[in-house]
């Protein structure tokens, strides 16, 4: 039986730290690096901005910004965002799993920070 494939929903200390790492480093080395996923210009046409086109996706570390917890925005999931789903290429995670979860079904939100 294959590793459980962690989505970025309850990530370790090391986990955060390697990915914020990573965005630190140089764009060619990150371009190079294992967790870089290559993104396709042609799933990318929808997008119309004056900016450039990313050429990779990397492990996005974020606060939710209703209950504080600290989640990874996987690059696999941003390349589907992007490129399949058709998201906006400025859009950015903002809220955990959980309470877009919540927020999806209407339920009382699941944590509040103070």
């Amino acid at each position: 039986m294959g590793k459980k494939e962690n989505m970025g929903r309850n990530p370790t200390e090391k986990e955060l730290r390697a990915a914020q790492r990573v965005l630190e480093l140089h764009p060619l080395q990150q371009r190079n690096h294992p967790s870089a996923v290559l993104a396709d210009h042609s799933k990318l046409a929808h997008i119309n901005t004056y900016g450039s086109l990313p050429e990779f996706y990397l492990d996005q570390p974020f606060v939710c910004r209703l209950c504080g917890k600290r989640e990874i925005w996987k690059a696999e999931d941003q390349k589907w965002y992007y490129e399949e789903a058709k998201g906006h290429i400025d859009a950015r995670a903002v809220e955990c799993h959980n309470c877009r979860k919540a927020k999806r079904s209407g339920s009382a939100h699941p944590v509040q920070k103070s």
